[in-house]
């Protein structure tokens, strides 16, 4: 396999280039929308609508030190392994200011962020010398949760009526089970990469 062409005087890229500022503002901006969530305290007001552009925004940069990070050559072992970390600190924020204001189940929150940091943790502790990639449900999982936590942040339907709130109990719901199923799938992965031969 031919490597990458590297120009002239061209240089690693280093740790502290705007892919991975990106990230680290991605992570920041997580306690900044919980407090804002608990600014609002459940009253639906301008604090919740700021807070869900906040989060919608912040999602959204995930495309874009992606992008710039593999578009530029910067992408980083510290982007690599910080960037899923701040997706996982986002929506997890998200589901805990959810669940403080009563807007969604405490069980629901627990079973996706024991989900998503425990895959971590089990992926760098148990698997340091071998890398499972993504597979396409756990692709698929990121963006299911992206739209749900979107939507239930986003209180639409005091304008648009109670339909919105069984759109975001299916989005969410969507979200969950692909979740534990895409947990699932990286176990069995895992499992079958750790007794192939090295």
């Amino acid at each position: 396999m031919r490597g990458r062409v590297v120009s002239p005087g061209e240089t690693p890229a280093s740790m502290g280039n705007i892919a991975n500022i990106i990230t680290v503002v991605r992570i920041l901006l997580a306690p900044v929308f919980v407090w804002l969530m608990v600014l609002d305290g459940g009253e639906l007001g301008v604090w919740r609508w700021v807070a869900a552009v906040l989060f919608i925004l912040s999602i959204t940069t995930d495309s874009v030190d992606g992008f710039l990070a593999r578009s530029r050559n910067l992408v980083t072992d510290f982007g690599k392994l910080v960037d899923p970390i701040a997706d996982k600190i986002l929506v997890g924020a998200a589901l805990v200011a959810l669940s403080v204001v009563g807007e969604l189940w405490w069980w629901v929150t627990i079973v996706i962020l024991v989900r998503e940091f425990g895959i971590t943790i089990f992926r760098f502790a148990m698997l340091r010398n071998r890398v499972i990639p993504a597979g396409w449900l756990g692709k698929i999982k990121t963006v299911v949760q992206a739209v749900a936590v979107s939507f239930a942040l986003t209180p639409l339907w005091t304008f648009l009526g109670d339909w919105v709130l069984w759109l975001n109990g299916t989005l969410m719901g969507a979200a969950l089970v692909l979740t534990v199923v895409s947990g699932v799938e990286y176990l069995w992965s895992a499992w079958r990469v750790s007794r192939a031969p090295k």
